[in-house]
């Protein structure tokens, strides 16, 4: 039996010639890994891009605990994000710090719907983003079930805090204004990677931090 659904690409591993297995964020699924075979070069570079919308036909293996994923197509081409050296970097560190925090088989509920939102969010806007990852790691610590308050927040975030509570307390719009520089977002986001970190029981190197600040300075 074949399900249809939905899949976000949070990363994927190489494991023949045309045979890849991709790490998901599923709308049925939760987090979950899919072996999809007859993947060419072109699907690598394109298809399977992170935070990537995919649907695909999803088939248990009796065998395996590893399911399979076919005829993957892109629900969205996300023109706006993959013609941006910019959208491209924070999409990056979006699904580095998704695929480290969440664990094989979260089913978190709202957290696929959320996920999606904030995709298509980051592709339609034309300007004023280079703050849009910090407000999605505030979400996410949100969507995961612990919403950051300014108190629960403090420890980590030390004479940051005044900036990290107005992206806490202010909407989304006015938050992509506040002026920074890039040593101070990368800060910022490491002391909600922190704050992340502590509640999930794990430390998060984000190897991805640095090259984003580096070209959002």
């Amino acid at each position: 039996m074949t399900t249809v659904t939905e899949l976000i690409v949070l990363h994927h591993t190489k494991t023949g010639d045309n045979s890849v297995v991709i790490h998901t964020l599923g709308r049925d699924f939760g987090r979950k890994s899919f072996f999809v075979r007859g993947i060419g070069k072109n699907a690598l570079t394109t298809m399977l891009l992170p935070m990537n919308i995919l649907e695909c036909g999803i088939s248990e293996n009796r065998r395996s605990d590893l399911f399979t994923a076919s005829r993957p197509v892109m629900v969205y081409p996300l023109a706006g994000i993959r013609d941006s050296m910019f959208k491209n970097s924070i999409t990056m560190f979006m699904s580095e710090v998704l695929y480290r925090v969440l664990k094989e088989g979260t089913e978190e509920p709202g957290l696929y719907a959320w996920c999606r939102e904030s995709i298509l969010l980051l592709d339609a806007m034309e300007s004023d983003f280079s703050n849009f990852h910090i407000r999605f790691l505030l979400e996410l610590a949100s969507a995961l079930g612990f919403r950051p308050s300014s108190e629960d927040i403090a420890p980590f975030a030390g004479n940051l805090m005044p900036v990290i509570d107005r992206f806490i307390k202010e909407p989304f719009s006015r938050t992509m204004l506040i002026p920074l520089n890039g040593k101070t977002r990368g800060e910022i986001a490491e002391a909600v990677l922190k704050y992340i970190g502590y509640h999930m029981e794990s430390q998060l190197n984000i190897n991805s931090l640095k090259v984003l600040h580096e070209i959002l300075c």
